[in-house]
């Protein structure tokens, strides 16, 4: 067997593959140096344009460019009115902003468990969660992977809650059919620079409802009846009104340039990494120490996002962190997606859960691999044969 890059042994690849690495293109690039010579560089057309190729490709009503996921989420629990004593039920298994953004609000948020399989959230657990305080659900489509949306719907309907449905992870993702984005009440979108699409940061809200997205407009700009380009464009100054106290949330036309190919380009790379990905769990559920992602229902899509395998550490003689820094020797970038929010510090001291095993389960056995439309043969046969070279070095004989 090889001698490990950890400990002095040659690499698998000579140069690091990095984890997650944007796939930018030279479209891409013409498009934001056409935005710098127009002069217009704020929020404007392009960020309009944006904005109506984004909820054409998502198949809702309205779509609302901000500058973060976290803007969005944050808004869109001031848009429900969630206030001080309120709780919000949500899963541990996400970015820190998903719970932080309640916390900002005033608010309590209640994590549940999730589903060892799946690593969603658990529809059952949000129900018995549910208490005259909960105002609404904040469910996350982890690794791009549809939650059980019907059963989610109709508990939330039952007990009169609000949904905002976190698509951080799942653009391209299909639940029924159905584009998870298109759902009703909110939804939440990043373009952070991981992401299948990036604006370098950038957000979106989608929604069905006219009133919400209207809201959403003003909020993100000041709470300014008139935004900057409507003030200072062709059709001449107008003067504008502050009708609310917003905030500084939108999106800019340099940014929004940056996503308009890769949002017309969006399916062509969805199929790439979709081929990584089979290759992926074809190749490592040879291994018996890790397991693979479940594939979806039929009827529903991946958003390819994330690649996570959940290692078998009771077959191993290393933790997941030594796992990650091995792979690192070896040149190949990994991610962790996510350890539990309620095993953080904050979280731990200033919020009380219940015990939720599978989380804590798949906390320490996470591990994300590289994937992503620009990565070629090389670098997918690379990542198979360091992950095969370190967990075979690690099983206990």
């Amino acid at each position: 067997m090889d001698k490990l890059g950890i400990n002095g042994g040659r690499p698998v690849r000579d140069n690091f593959l990095v984890f997650g690495k944007p796939h930018i293109t030279e479209k891409d690039i013409e498009e934001v140096v056409d935005t710098l010579k127009t002069g217009w560089i704020g929020f404007g057309p392009k960020s309009i344009k944006f904005e109506n190729l984004f909820k054409e490709y998502i198949g809702t009503k309205n779509a609302v460019s901000v500058s973060s996921c976290t803007a969005a989420l944050d808004l869109s629990l001031k848009l429900y009115g969630i206030k001080e004593g309120d709780e919000v039920i949500t899963t541990p298994l996400t970015f820190a902003s998903t719970a932080n953004v309640i916390v900002h609000n005033k608010a309590t948020p209640i994590f549940v468990d999730v589903i060892k399989e799946t690593q969603n959230i658990d529809p059952r657990k949000i129900e018995e969660a549910i208490t005259p305080k909960t105002k609404a659900v904040i469910p996350v489509h982890l690794a791009g992977r549809p939650c059980d949306i019907k059963q989610i719907v109709e508990i939330c309907e039952k007990h009169g809650l609000k949904i905002i449905w976190d698509c951080a992870h799942a653009i391209e993702a299909e639940y029924s059919g159905k584009k998870v984005g298109s759902y009703e009440n909110i939804c939440a979108f990043s373009f952070y620079p991981t992401k299948n699409i990036t604006t370098c940061e950038g957000g979106m809200i989608t929604t069905n409802d006219d009133e919400i997205a209207r809201k959403a407009e003003v909020y993100r700009l000041q709470g300014m009846s008139r935004d900057a380009w409507k003030r200072y464009s062709e059709e001449g100054f107008k003067p504008y009104d502050v009708i609310m106290p917003g905030f500084k949330y939108n999106i800019t036309d340099l940014q929004a340039a940056l996503g308009i190919n890769q949002l017309i380009e969006i399916e062509e790379k969805w199929k790439v990494r979709d081929k990584i990905f089979k290759k992926y769990n074809e190749e490592f559920s040879k291994l018996d120490s890790v397991m693979t992602p479940v594939e979806v229902e039929e009827k529903n899509k991946h958003a390819r996002h994330l690649y996570t395998l959940l290692l078998k550490i009771e077959n191993l003689s290393a933790t997941r962190n030594e796992i990650c820094a091995a792979l690192q020797a070896e040149n190949i970038g990994s991610g962790i997606h996510f350890i539990g929010l309620n095993l953080t510090k904050y979280y731990k001291e200033n919020h009380k859960f219940k015990n939720l095993p599978n989380a804590g389960y798949i906390s320490e056995r996470t591990l994300s691999l590289p994937l992503a439309s620009n990565l070629t043969e090389k670098d997918t046969d690379d990542v198979i044969e360091a992950v095969k070279k370190v967990i075979k070095h690690y099983e206990r004989k």
